[in-house]
């Protein structure tokens, strides 16, 4: 009996023994992946804590940046075992992306996850977001509201409308995507490095959608749940971020390629003033009559036409100078990572 007893324990001690090995094993694969976290918050000291330690079951690192908070967010997010970044005012959730990459790729990340600090976003589903990209199947993987018709059905109305339409905005020609506001996504290096980020507003994650698209990245979306029962939305503008977002959307899009979106607009308005001008003309040689209104709709369109052509002359030097900085600052490192080498 007794010896029955001692097979039984020894037995039970190896099964233990090796479960918690193949444990570690897998906890040791899972810290290797290079995961960071990072989650931009602004007084959201109800909720971080719960937002950062479910993170950190998910990832290696969390990163917290603390965009102005005048409550106890920054010190709440560091009890809970986050790195946390501040900013001293209140800069904007690109700012504070952007805060969070550049921290992220310093110190080695290979996949970068987003997700809001109010809790609307289960980082329990993290690992959902960054499987395709460990699989090398997507590049950024955005965690999407409307993939399923269940995942959304606590949204409030307005916010579904405003969605519909910043995804028209976002991604004209990309009707795949469902969800372009997610700030729910996952990024690889790669992607990581392609995205410079100009917006500091909430109009950062149109603005990133923009350009991953633009580098002809591999995107794809995954079904996520969000929960806004618990939200406090007494301070949400929706008409505001809206209109926000759009904003963005026209001035990235305006940047990029001022020429096009700048110039055909402005050589429209100098072909009407030319009009305008020769029907000014055509009346005052014939009725000695000179027009007063349709003078200033000339005056207007050429006014317009010119500024119009000045701003799009003037981004397009910039933007070649920027290139070219960059370019510049790029042979630089390439250089002096090379000198290190050699030395």
């Amino acid at each position: 009996m007794f010896k029955n007893v001692k097979v039984y324990i020894e037995s039970d001690i190896k099964n233990n023994y090796f479960e918690k090995k193949m444990q570690s094993e897998k906890m040791d694969q899972k810290s290797k992946r290079g995961i960071f976290i990072v989650i931009p918050a602004l007084n959201e000291e109800k909720t971080i804590c719960w937002v950062v330690h479910q993170a950190t079951k998910q990832g290696d690192v969390v990163i917290v940046v603390d965009d102005g908070s005048t409550d106890l967010t920054a010190e709440m997010a560091k009890e809970c075992g986050a790195i946390v970044l501040k900013h001293k005012t209140n800069l904007g959730k690109g700012a504070a992306l952007r805060t969070g990459f550049v921290e992220s790729l310093k110190r080695g990340a290979k996949i970068v996850v987003t997700l809001d600090a109010d809790g609307q976003h289960d980082p329990r589903e993290i690992e959902k977001l960054v499987t395709p990209i460990l699989k090398g199947e997507a590049d950024v993987v955005i965690g999407s509201r409307f993939k399923e018709k269940s995942s959304n059905n606590d949204m409030p109305l307005y916010r579904k409308i405003g969605n519909k339409i910043l995804n028209l905005f976002t991604t004209p020609t990309r009707r795949d995507i469902t969800d372009t506001q997610s700030g729910f996504r996952a990024y690889n290096r790669k992607a990581l490095k392609t995205i410079g980020i100009t917006t500091d507003g909430i109009g950062v994650d149109s603005q990133i959608l923009m350009q991953v698209n633009g580098k002809n990245l591999r995107i794809k979306e995954v079904p996520i749940k969000c929960h806004y029962n618990s939200l406090d939305t007494s301070t949400y503008n929706p008409i505001q971020h809206t209109l926000s977002v759009i904003t963005s959307i026209i001035v990235y899009i305006t940047e990029g390629r001022p020429l096009f979106y700048l110039g055909i607009p402005a050589s429209i308005l100098l072909f009407i003033s030319v009009y305008f001008f020769m029907r000014l003309l055509d009346i005052f040689n014939r009725t000695r009559y000179f027009s007063i209104e349709i003078a200033l709709l000339g005056m207007t369109a050429l006014f317009a036409g010119l500024m119009l052509a000045i701003a799009a002359l003037i981004l397009f030097s910039l933007g070649r100078i920027v290139v070219r900085l960059i370019h510049k600052n790029m042979e630089n490192y390439k250089y002096s990572e090379y000198r290190k080498a050699e030395s």
